[in-house]
């Protein structure tokens, strides 16, 4: 937590601000939907997305009215899309907390996901953003589009490396990459707003192959492997990996084991074996950080500011966090 105390220094106040901010973005005069939502701001986790938008606005600028209108827009639509991945995965738990679904059960929790989204299509409209609505749009797009890409793959258990790259690009880099155009945007920084959009999008994917390496522990250090991402058919870059790289007769045990016996908490425990001893992990963890190079090297000739520093220091972040 020290780390991210540090990450967030210099925008510390405008962080602080921000909760207010969002809190008013999110009122509503149905009490229970005003209920639902201030259950979900109490819980809210590290608030990655909000540090890269005003982190990426220091860095290029000033940070202004228009900074604190990006970072809700792209937290409403974090938010959206956490209630809603909820109810499609019947989800009890979300950060060791009950999950909205699972207090007001399906109906209430999509629609208050649609509440959010309905808000961002509001607030832009209101401030006449019409360029920072065009930004979360197409992450709304992408997300979506994502999410169904890997669920066709899953079932054939046929993702190629390049699918894969395609499906978490939009699944997760999308948000992020949209957190730092929209920062930049939000500025006026039209000059660096495609530098900052591809920089977020090398982070992003940085950051979800490293939630695929969770699933195993890690190379140095295996701690006690979920194999969550196995039981719910999900193809991770370990995976495709092993599956690329194993003897015929081990890739068959694996594709049976993932195909027939997902359930079998014996079974995914061999799978896990089989992964790790084909250098899944490694791999996984060379190409998240290649993608974590090729991200700093795009605002390596940036001026040295605290803003820089920290939104350095957030990449290496989210390469080492343990959760």
């Amino acid at each position: 937590m020290d780390n991210v105390k540090q990450i967030t220094a210099p925008i510390e106040q405008e962080l602080k601000d921000f909760e207010a901010y969002f809190r008013k973005a999110m009122k509503s005069d149905v009490s229970l939907l005003d209920k639902v939502t201030h259950y979900i701001i109490k819980r809210k986790g590290k608030q990655m997305r909000p540090m890269f938008v005003f982190l990426t606005a220091k860095m290029l600028g000033e940070v202004n009215q228009s900074t604190f209108d990006a970072a809700t827009l792209v937290e409403l639509l974090h938010t959206a899309t956490i209630v809603h991945d909820d109810v499609v995965d019947d989800a009890a738990e979300r950060r060791g907390f009950f999950s909205v679904n699972a207090l007001w059960k399906n109906k209430i929790a999509v629609l208050v996901g649609d509440y959010m989204l309905s808000r961002i299509l509001l607030i832009s409209i209101e401030k006449n953003n019409t360029d920072l609505l065009g930004v979360i749009s197409r992450a709304v797009r992408e997300m979506s589009e994502g999410e169904l890409l890997q669920i066709d793959k899953a079932r054939k258990l046929d993702i190629t490396e390049e699918v894969y790259f395609d499906v978490i690009k939009k699944k997760t880099a999308s948000l992020i990459s949209t957190c730092c155009e929209a920062g930049a945007l939000s500025i006026g920084d039209t000059q660096n707003r495609e530098r900052m959009r591809l920089f977020g999008e090398y982070v992003g994917m940085a950051f979800q192959i490293k939630d695929d390496i969770f699933d195993y522990g890690s190379s140095t250090k295996i701690g006690k492997p979920t194999g969550n991402d196995i039981r719910e058919n999900k193809m991770t870059l370990p995976i495709i990996y092993a599956l690329n790289h194993v003897e015929e007769d081990e890739k068959r045990k694996l594709m049976d084991i993932l195909k027939n016996h997902n359930d079998n908490s014996k079974k995914i425990n061999q799978a896990i074996e089989i992964v790790i001893n084909a250098g899944g992990i490694h791999y996984a963890e060379k190409i998240m950080l290649d993608f974590a190079n090729k991200a700093l090297a795009l605002i390596q000739d940036l001026p040295e500011t605290d803003a820089k520093k920290s939104i350095v220091a957030l990449v290496d972040y989210t390469m080492k966090r343990e959760k």
